[in-house]
């Protein structure tokens, strides 16, 4: 099952776990500002898969990125 999905009446067309109205730029936001799993999930209603499910989708994303290094200037 696809647990992140996008629809562009929803959010602005970001990238949101199935079921909720919440991104995963927020999950991602509330880890990097050192939430705990327990918080997020108290504080966003979320399962720890719902959280892992977000991170996962992020991770995917990220490796299929093409980087190339800046041109010097």
């Amino acid at each position: 099952m696809i647990n992140v999905v996008i629809n562009p009446r929803i959010r602005h067309g970001k990238p949101i776990l199935r079921g909720t109205r919440i991104t995963v730029e927020e999950v991602l936001g509330a880890l990097a500002g050192g939430m705990q799993f327990e918080d997020i999930k108290t504080e966003y209603g979320l399962t720890e898969n719902q959280i892992r499910m977000a991170v996962a989708y992020a991770f995917a994303f990220l490796k299929g990125e093409e980087i190339r290094p800046l041109a010097k200037v």
